[in-house]
């Protein structure tokens, strides 16, 4: 006979809380155990004995331990590697999408590591918090499943994600790793509980049972933001500091951020520590360093990527980023498809920007169904993009508005040959309407729409590089693209300047407060992209460390207490126009930055802490739930109208 219990645990403080929160149906011959080596939040103990999902970490480790078993604690550092702060992933969200589908595939790859794999027979899913909340319009169902059929965020074929998912849910089975078919019900498996776990608003609980319906393990994840997933008793050596999946395949060092020096000679290290070798946990300590050794950001960055990697590795990777960034910016651009996945049916806009760009920068060559690329930048180009367009060959508008307000069809248009112009308003009055007008800035113009493009992909389940999250993946694209294009005489440079100074950023922001929406709004990723595209720009225009990071902060702290509010929980409305907007606004703190030569009165460290701070005190209503501002403003006044 079942029993439906309470689970307890004998592990005390907050472990205790969080599990005597929930329900399981378990079978009262089962007993709930505790062990001294336990790193996941529950353990049971059925005729088959105690199984711990723990993701291949060493037992005993600790907080305060480090990797050598020296008790003594050490001060934390922001330094993780740039190829796990810009990760390819799937859209439409970092802390939604891509980090459940890395806790599948970490889940089923820790069961098949303990021998339980083919004993499963049923798994339950729970979802928490804010992926409970907007979990259904950023795709967290599709997501975990196919990570639990073994999956991978960076490989997985976008274009088969829909059908797979509908496969399951039809079906009614799943493939674990990919060789073990079960029976698997979505409307009975997957449950949504709006309460958020304590460490994490996106906590999700995964737990297996056998035949007899005995548990055989579980274990909770936390996606942080970022692609990133952490587990309560291993937050520190999860997956908080790199995307691995099996950690035996993983540098130690990548997995905690413990460091040999006390702080009081911040950058001091031979490195042969068994960490890189610059190791910064502030803006402070970073100009130190680059004071110390004369070396930039970038520099700094690079020499620490050396500790895990090759030269050739480096670059070979830096480039697979730019490319993927790329292609995202050109498969937006060039799209045929009209209309976003989704109730609110949003119309792309992307490929017509780009195609009102390319007719005012190439007119002989405009058509409306070939879309000219792009050459390479180089400074010559410089003036004329900076100029103010004029005599742009464009059909007259009745309204005054941008190439991102437009939305008719211009081939249309074009067929019906142009409009008389017509002034809206009095004739006869003391205040004359104004006549229409129009008029472009190119740098604007191309900004917007990169982003734009990088988001619409992303909104779509595209291909993605988080960063530092798909919910802002528009913005460094978006920037660096322009960078290249227009500024750069030198791609590759660019390009490895840029990405390893954003890095920099990123990684101070991670460390400091947070890059989760759920946890911060969307300053946390939006405001955090902003301020690491400022940085990079400033950086590939030779600015000075100082200069860079006073770009910044500006770039953040323009963006402090903006709220995550999207509607109907899709990555749409605004994200995407907000990618655009933070853009515009990294080239402008960039700008502001090198003018004033770094003359500041708030410091990056500083505008972070205000970004904690703020985070912490912002309503949950406005921290990707949807459960207040413009989401429930937009459906209030759709159903007054009708």
């Amino acid at each position: 006979m079942r029993l439906l219990i309470r689970r307890l645990s004998t592990t005390p403080g907050p472990i205790s809380q969080l599990l005597a929160r929930d329900w399981l149906r378990v079978n009262p011959r089962s007993t709930v155990t505790a062990s001294k080596h336990l790193l996941t939040p529950l353990a049971f103990q059925s005729r088959s004995g105690a199984r711990n999902i723990a993701s291949g970490v060493g037992l005993g480790s600790s907080n305060s331990e480090t990797l050598s078993g020296d008790s003594k604690p050490r001060a934390e550092h922001a330094v993780i590697s740039t190829f796990d702060l810009f990760s390819i992933g799937i859209g439409p969200s970092s802390s939604h999408t891509v980090g459940p589908m890395r806790a599948g595939r970490i889940f089923v790859h820790d069961l098949k590591q303990y021998g339980l794999l083919e004993k499963v027979k049923n798994i339950k899913i729970t979802l928490y918090g804010s992926l409970a909340a907007t979990g259904k319009g950023h795709h967290t169902p599709q997501a975990i499943l196919l990570g639990l059929e073994g999956s991978d965020p960076e490989t997985v074929e976008t274009s088969t994600v829909n059908a797979r998912y509908e496969f399951i849910r039809d079906q009614k089975t799943l493939n674990l790793a990919g060789k073990h078919r079960i029976h698997y019900d979505m409307d009975r498996d997957m449950l949504w509980r709006m309460e958020q776990l304590p460490t994490h608003p996106n906590g999700m609980r995964f737990t297996v049972f056998d035949e007899n319906g005995d548990p055989l393990a579980t274990n909770e994840y936390y996606s942080v933001g970022g692609g990133f997933v952490v587990n309560e008793k291993t937050k520190v050596d999860e997956n908080l500091y790199y995307m691995g999946v099996d950690k035996s395949k993983v540098d130690p060092s990548r997995r905690s951020q413990i460091h040999e020096f006390d702080g009081s000679n911040p950058g001091d290290s031979d490195g042969n520590t068994g960490q890189p070798q610059y190791l910064f946990k502030s803006g402070d300590t970073l100009l130190a360093m680059s004071k110390k050794h004369n070396m930039t950001i970038a520099q700094l960055v690079y020499d620490n990527e050396l500790y895990y990697l090759t030269e050739e590795q480096i670059h070979a990777k830096l480039m697979r980023i730019w490319q993927v960034m790329d292609e995202c910016i050109r498969t937006g651009v060039s799209t045929s498809e009209k209309v976003l996945p989704g109730r609110l049916g949003l119309r792309r806009r992307a490929p017509l920007l780009y195609q009102r760009l390319m007719r005012g920068f190439y007119p002989g060559l405009y058509s409306g169904s070939t879309l000219p690329a792009i050459g390479s930048g180089s400074s010559l180009m410089t003036p004329a993009i900076n100029a103010p367009a004029i005599n742009i060959d464009v059909p007259d508008s009745p309204n005054p508005s941008s190439p991102i307000d437009q939305h008719e069809d211009m081939t249309s248009r074009k067929a019906k040959g142009p409009k008389g112009l017509r002034v809206v308003g009095s004739l006869d009055h003391p205040v004359l309407p104004m006549p229409p007008k129009r008029t472009v800035f190119p740098n604007i113009d191309f900004l917007s729409c990169y982003a734009i493009a990088v988001n619409e992909v992303n909104a779509a389940g595209g291909r993605i590089v988080t960063s530092p999250t798909n919910g802002a993946a528009g913005v460094i694209p978006a920037v660096l693209k322009y960078t290249v294009e227009f500024i750069s005489d030198d791609t590759e440079k660019t390009v490895e300047t840029f990405l390893l100074t954003a890095a920099a950023i990123g990684m101070l922001f991670k460390r400091g407060s947070t890059i989760s929406a759920a946890e911060g709004g969307c300053q946390a990723e939006v405001g955090v992209a902003c301020s690491m595209a400022a940085g990079a720009f400033a950086a590939c225009m030779g600015a000075s460390p100082e200069v860079v990071l006073q770009a910044a902060e500006i770039g953040i702290e323009h963006n402090l207490g903006l709220t995550c509010d999207p509607i109907d929980g899709l990555v749409q409305v605004p994200c995407i126009e907000r990618n655009s907007l933070g853009a515009v606004k990294a080239i402008t703190a960039a700008q502001l930055a090198m003018a004033t030569d770094a003359v500041h009165s708030v410091s990056l460290d500083e505008a972070i802490e205000a970004m904690r701070l703020t985070a912490a005190d912002m309503s949950i209503k406005y921290k990707e739930t949807s459960l207040s501002g413009l989401a429930v403003c937009y459906y209030f006044l759709i159903l007054t109208k009708t």
